[in-house]
């Protein structure tokens, strides 16, 4: 049975392919020798109770669109008046609706890290994020083989950026901690259903080493559900849906902080 995590890597191929065709990685490697330094993303997670990565995505596969007709940098904007520590970037167009042109637009009006979200299965869209502008980089340990595993993290951190290092499960959270991943993404949407459970954390937050940051990813709606998740030792949150879809964007991540009454 196809799954959509099946559709996407399909789909995802064949755009690298075309894109390598179009600019060799030769001559990324030359471009991305001009793009400004990395932002500390690592650290903008560090050392808080509670950090989000807000994300601009205006789709989602399951859901459909999200909201219509917003500017990236205006929600970049508000993320980070409202106490973002970092910003997520969807740049997957087919399945997301998202633009990569929007870590262009997004690092001119925020000095928080970016991070870009996307289904990275090649090296040559490594160079790329770099190009783009981005911080950091989103590596699904589901859709990489052992060696291009520890092969993109070398090359992340070689450019100077960071990964995060997305697990469904202990046999992922295994591979990526030998690899060497530092920031650990446990993902609480299972990619080939789609149903989210915030249990999938808290089952696997107890293998995950205390040098090591975890970020708990999807299905984080309330405060109550951070509460639930930071008492089990998790600091740090990615969330998208919860604040695409709510009518104060910056309300509402106010209030998954637990500053729900300081207006920035």
């Amino acid at each position: 049975m196809t799954t959509i995590l099946d559709q996407i890597f399909e789909e995802k191929r064949r755009d690298v392919n075309q894109l390598k065709m179009t600019l060799p990685v030769d001559e990324l490697r030359k471009m991305v020798k001009d793009v400004p330094s990395c932002g500390d993303f690592k650290g903008a997670l560090a050392g808080r109770e509670c950090a989000v990565i807000a994300e601009v995505k205006f789709r989602s596969p399951s859901k459909g669109p999200l909201k219509k007709d917003l500017d990236p940098a205006l929600i970049a904007e508000s993320y980070e008046q409202n106490g973002a520590a970092a910003i997520s970037v969807l740049t997957d167009r087919t399945f997301f609706g998202g633009e990569k042109l929007n870590l262009n637009i997004i690092r001119r009006v925020v000095a928080l890290p970016l991070l870009r979200k996307d289904f990275i299965l090649d090296a040559w869209q490594i160079y790329e994020s770099r190009m783009l502008g981005a911080d950091a980089i989103l590596l699904i340990v589901a859709m990489l083989g052992e060696n291009q595993l520890q092969e993109y993290l070398d090359l992340a951190s070689a450019l100077g950026m960071a990964a995060l290092v997305e697990v469904h499960d202990r046999g992922e959270l295994e591979r990526a901690l030998a690899a060497g991943a530092d920031i650990v993404g446990i993902n609480n949407r299972d990619l080939k259903t789609f149903v989210t459970d915030l249990n999938t954390s808290l089952e696997l937050i107890g293998f995950i080493p205390r040098d090591r940051i975890a970020v708990t990813e999807s299905g984080i709606r309330s405060r109550e559900d951070i509460e639930r998740l930071m008492a089990a030792g998790i600091g740090a949150f990615l969330i998208g849906e919860t604040l695409m879809t709510a009518p104060d964007i910056g309300k509402k991540l106010r209030e998954l902080l637990g500053n729900e009454g300081v207006a920035p």
